[in-house]
């Protein structure tokens, strides 16, 4: 610990700004940051790109305070930054600044007013990364635009006098049939990142699923709430399954989290053309030129949170898994019946109808065609599994007609995101909203309890056609043989 109090010039750190002499400043400390870099889980490019810079602001942005002094160690803490030296003044990165001011929170009534403002108030590089999805963002507006093909076949003259939106996720006892989705580096909708969906899940009685890739460490998410809380947590398997093992062991020696969310439709990062642009003016920016990836996919802050996932998992790997955690399975990313059915047929207990809200494979259903895929071709699963469903759900209509098809429950991530940008309160205040939307549009359709909720309340026949039948193409086949060759 003799560095501790070394003080080190601002021309000294910028002396050491190559990828072999890696020095960057974080809070007023001086790190070395060149054996660590190329193991960042969040790729290295990110710290070259402040290499020889104070990156204070940039780590807020994504990370905890001592995260960075506790994960190197001593000889690497180089020493304090000199109060009586300073970097050359350099503006403010534009895709980094605030863009106005917020409006006040008292004044949203739906989730469209958390979008909106998110988009007037976030930096560009916050607004991207949350807001964005792959390729032309397809399946992104597919989720929602769905829904308003679905039509609600409403029963009359029943008393709704009282209604209650209460029921069960994995035997936990939920006010309202959602849970917040998993979302990571959450510090990029504000400061009090996961600590908000923490705190406003409980005051809420809904459900955190805590991400892998969160910028806070787990524990400090779960004692965020009060003591026994209940979470599910979202898994995502590192290429080193070691590091996967070391982590659920900590997942399940704490009571708190009762079920395993494990994210499947995501063996690689995809590509997400906004935030792509972004990493790469930073990169620029930087003086240290072209990234070191070659395989000219870019390398945005999505694929540089999500750099460690193994794309080898596959369905034989689920014995491994299970050998190392007790808790229940739910796989996050089903797209088809065929696969639902083959998670009934391995044992979990749980699937999530998702396309990652459309940041995995652009082009993939939407998730509300998948859950009628699931009711036309393997109703059984529903006999045997708890089916969640995520993705575009914006009203707590599109809630209630998900739960009349079937789904446990419904999952939000980029609408609560957006929240954080208010903190607590703005949790609390968007699931409040949620909560109102639901008992209105239970009360209109004539239903007192959500377990009365039913298939007939719903007329999905514009959406029927867009159901697929079967595992096959309706009529088109692959050809046996060699292909034929043309020439011009």
């Amino acid at each position: 610990m003799a560095n501790s109090t070394k003080l080190v010039s601002a021309a000294t750190v910028q002396s050491h700004k190559t990828r072999d002499d890696c020095w960057i400043v974080v809070g007023g400390k001086v790190y070395n940051m060149s054996r660590f870099a190329p193991e960042h889980p969040g790729g290295a490019e990110i710290i070259y790109a402040y290499a020889g810079r104070d990156a204070t602001e940039a780590y807020l942005e994504v990370h905890e305070p001592n995260l960075i002094a506790s994960t190197l160690p001593p000889n690497e803490h180089i020493g304090d930054l000199d109060p009586g030296t300073a970097f050359p003044d350099e503006p403010p990165s534009k895709t980094q600044q605030r863009k106005a001011e917020k409006p006040p929170l008292e004044t949203f009534i739906n989730l469209y007013d958390f979008e909106d403002a998110a988009r007037q108030s976030l930096s560009e590089k916050s607004w991207t990364f949350i807001s964005g999805a792959s390729n032309d963002n397809v399946s992104r507006d597919a989720n929602h635009d769905m829904f308003r093909k679905i039509w609600f076949r409403p029963r009359i003259l029943r008393n709704v006098a009282t209604v209650s939106t209460k029921g069960t996720m994995m035997g936990t006892p939920v006010s309202l049939p959602i849970w917040i989705a998993p979302m990571g580096v959450g510090k990029t909708a504000g400061p009090e990142g996961e600590l908000a969906l923490s705190r406003g899940a409980a005051a809420s009685g809904i459900v955190y699923t805590i991400s892998t890739t969160s910028s806070f460490p787990l524990l400090e998410i779960l004692d965020a709430a009060p003591k026994d809380y209940p979470f599910f947590f979202q898994l995502y398997i590192n290429k080193d399954r070691s590091k996967t093992e070391e982590l659920l062991r900590v997942v399940d020696s704490r009571p708190q989290i009762k079920a395993l969310f494990v994210t499947v439709d995501l063996p690689v990062v995809s590509k997400r053309e906004a935030d792509e642009r972004i990493k790469v003016d930073t990169l620029y920016s930087s003086g240290l030129g072209r990234p070191t990836t070659t395989d000219n996919k870019g390398a945005g802050l999505a694929r540089s949170v999500g750099s460690f996932i193994d794309p080898a998992f596959s369905w034989d790997d689920l014995a491994w898994l299970r050998r190392h955690t007790k808790l229940p399975i739910i796989l996050k990313g089903i797209q088809s019946a065929a696969d639902a059915r083959l998670a009934m047929h391995m044992g979990c207990q749980g699937i999530v109808i998702s396309n990652h809200g459309g940041r995995a494979l652009d082009g993939a259903p939407a998730s509300i065609l998948a859950l009628l895929e699931l009711h036309r071709e393997c109703a059984e699963v529903f006999d045997h599994m708890e089916v969640f469903i995520d993705g575009g759900f914006r009203r707590g209509s599109d809630i209630l007609k998900a739960i009349c098809l079937g789904a446990s429950g419904v999952g939000l991530g980029r609408p609560f995101m957006y929240a954080i940008n208010y903190g607590t309160e703005g949790v609390v205040h968007l699931a409040s909203i949620l909560k109102d939307e639901v008992e209105t549009a239970m009360r209109l359709a004539g239903l007192q309890i959500l377990d009365e909720a039913d298939p007939a309340f719903v007329n999905t026949a514009e959406l029927d056609p867009l159901v697929p039948r079967g595992s096959l193409h309706p009529y088109a086949r692959k050809r046996a043989g060699a292909r034929r060759q043309y020439r011009l």
